[in-house]
């Protein structure tokens, strides 16, 4: 293992450092999730809620009367772990689950006013939150890396096929 040396008072300090896991894309995209996952989670809890709850909250406000397995193909998540953030949902008045007419075992789930009031509000700390952390991109380059992270997911589709695909095999609108 090669280590850098420096001099420090007349004595020699080796400098511990990542320099080449840096450059692996996986690596430098799990640092700047993790301290983009902290804020997040930071500017959401005086809000009383987590990353998991605000998507669901944010997928419900936009499709109103969507289906709890519906939610859970979007979020790419376990159905049996969608119910307990459904519940989180419920428990405080954000959502309301009903009864599908033709399907006694489903439920459509739609945000209540309070709900919609703190999507909102979410979103709009959300918002801030990213311009603060993103300061040093231009909205081009934002753009660009939405765009890169978007098609390293539709790659990942197409190689896995339909079938293997953690979403259930439904794909969602996305631009190329």
């Amino acid at each position: 293992m090669a280590l850098r040396v420096v001099k420090e008072a007349e004595q020699e300090v080796p400098v511990i450092g990542d320099r080449n896991l840096r450059g692996f894309v996986g690596y430098s995209l799990k640092r700047a999730y993790h301290l983009i996952q902290a804020d997040a989670m930071r500017v959401l809890d005086p809000l009383g809620l987590r990353i998991s709850t605000y998507s669901a909250l944010a997928v419900i406000c936009d499709n109103p009367d969507l289906r709890q397995s519906q939610l859970a193909e979007i979020l790419s998540i376990e159905r049996s772990n969608t119910v307990v953030i459904i519940d989180a949902l419920e428990q405080p008045g954000l959502i309301a689950r009903h009864r599908v007419p033709n399907d006694r075992r489903s439920y459509a789930l739609r945000a209540t006013p309070q709900g919609r009031r703190l999507h909102k509000e979410a979103t709009r700390v959300l918002e801030a939150h990213e311009n603060r952390l993103l300061t040093a991109l231009s909205a081009e380059e934002r753009q660009l890396m939405i765009d890169l992270l978007r098609r390293i997911d539709g790659s990942a589709f197409s190689e896995q096929g339909a079938a293997d695909h953690p979403e259930g095999g439904h794909r969602h609108e996305r631009p190329d």
